[in-house]
């Protein structure tokens, strides 16, 4: 798996794991290949987070 691959995957696991979680969840939609429909708020600190540990080698 190369990086874009691992940091692509990250972003839409940690945004889908946001869309699941509350009520106050954003709406994630992922139709179309190579892109994402997002309505609402998004934890940008959790998803940068995700994108940190993706680089540096984390799960």
């Amino acid at each position: 798996m190369d990086l874009h691959t691992t940091i692509r995957d990250s972003i839409l696991t940690e945004l889908q794991r946001q869309a699941e979680a509350t009520d106050a969840a954003p709406k994630v939609s992922l139709a179309e290949d190579g892109f994402v429909d997002i309505q609402g708020r998004i934890d940008i600190d959790a998803l940068i987070m995700v994108i940190t540990g993706s680089l540096a080698g984390g799960p």
